[in-house]
């Protein structure tokens, strides 16, 4: 084996392992903004797979669409229930 294949492989399991490590941080983080990190590190790894794969144009559309969109939507429903999640911690 070189050193590419071996580098390769490397930098795989490294995404691989940011993968499971945000999709794991998503089911177990209490706070919904901590949950969102987690899935923006998930999708990142994802595109960066899409990439050692040789799919760029896949890696694009998955920042695109998903870090883009879907992750807006999630930050305007954190920022509409923040004042919900406020008020439940001083109880």
């Amino acid at each position: 084996m070189d050193i590419a294949t071996i580098t390769e492989t490397g930098v795989f399991f490294l995404m691989c392992t940011i993968v499971i490590g945000g999709a794991l941080g998503l089911i177990y983080m209490q706070r919904v903004a901590h949950s969102m990190m987690c899935l923006i590190f998930c999708f990142m790894g994802v595109a960066g797979i899409f990439i050692l794969m040789g799919a760029e144009f896949l890696a694009i559309v998955q920042i695109l669409v998903y870090l883009a969109s879907v992750m807006l939507v999630v930050l305007f429903g954190i920022m509409l229930t923040r004042r919900q999640i406020l008020e439940e911690d001083f109880e």
